[in-house]
């Protein structure tokens, strides 16, 4: 079964998390589909604006650690799938608008970092449990959750990784709005609609002169974040935090440096 489908119409590409059985955890296959669909969007025309969104109770649970342990993105060339997925979702010109409900942890927020309309359902909860597997921030989070909320805000969720609910997330400016579970994607997909009937340059144009301040240092925060990510990949710190996440037990990181 395809776990990332795609469908365009009426100038928008639509691509849906789909592994509810899992909840939307994303494996190594799922991440290369996922930059190939980034890259059909940039080279297509008619696909004007990009909507990426999960089912109505589940946006991403992040990693999926078995796939994650059994094919650990070490490589630096050619770059992994995960690393493709970050390169697409950084230089995506056409603009991006989530529909997210249920969980979003991990690469399931700071994607949405890099979005441009965010609506989130009420039952929304959003997470960044990077530190707490012995991990480092990925996506430029460590660069744009700051500037968007905050450092001691920012270093709340980063540091500590406790889940948030979508009021907050709305709060720190993560996200547009709020609104019912059941009408978040509805809402979306109006609202990726009125971004398709806009003249398509102009758009682009005037999302490109929005980042460009920090588009360079995005993408030195991202290779540089990448570096620190593989080497904690390999510490025991992280090897500690997936032992105990598949035995199901609290990670101790007390004899651990």
């Amino acid at each position: 079964m395809n776990s990332i489908l795609s469908e365009l119409l009426d100038g928008v590409l639509r691509i849906e998390i789909c592994r509810p059985e899992k909840k939307n955890a994303l494996t190594g296959a799922m991440y290369a589909a996922l930059a190939d669909a980034f890259a059909a969007a940039e080279n297509d025309p008619a696909a004007r604006v990009v909507l990426i969104h999960g089912q109505p109770g589940v946006f991403t649970a992040g990693n999926d650690l078995t796939d994650f342990l059994d094919h650990p993105p070490l490589a630096e060339d050619p770059p992994p799938p995960v690393f493709r997925f970050l390169q697409a979702l950084r230089t995506l010109s056409k603009p991006l608008v989530a529909a997210v409900a249920g969980p979003a942890v991990g690469i399931g927020t700071t994607l949405l970092l890099h979005c441009d309309l965010v609506y989130a359902g009420a039952g929304a909860k959003f997470q960044l449990p990077f530190v707490s597997l012995g991990l480092c921030p990925e996506a430029a989070s460590s660069l744009l959750l700051p500037a968007l909320a905050g450092h001691v805000r920012a270093a709340e969720i980063l540091l500590l990784g406790e889940a948030f609910d979508a009021e907050k997330a709305r709060e720190i400016g993560l996200i547009n709005a709020v609104l019912p579970d059941a009408g978040v994607l509805d809402h979306a997909l109006t609202q990726a609609r009125k971004l398709a009937a806009l003249p398509a340059a102009s758009v682009q144009i005037t999302k490109q002169l929005m980042k460009r301040a920090q588009a360079a240092l995005i993408e030195q925060t991202m290779l540089e974040e990448g570096r620190h990510f593989r080497m904690r990949l390999l510490s025991p710190e992280a090897k500690e935090a997936f032992a105990a996440f598949l035995e199901k037990r609290k990670p101790d990181f007390t004899n651990l440096n």
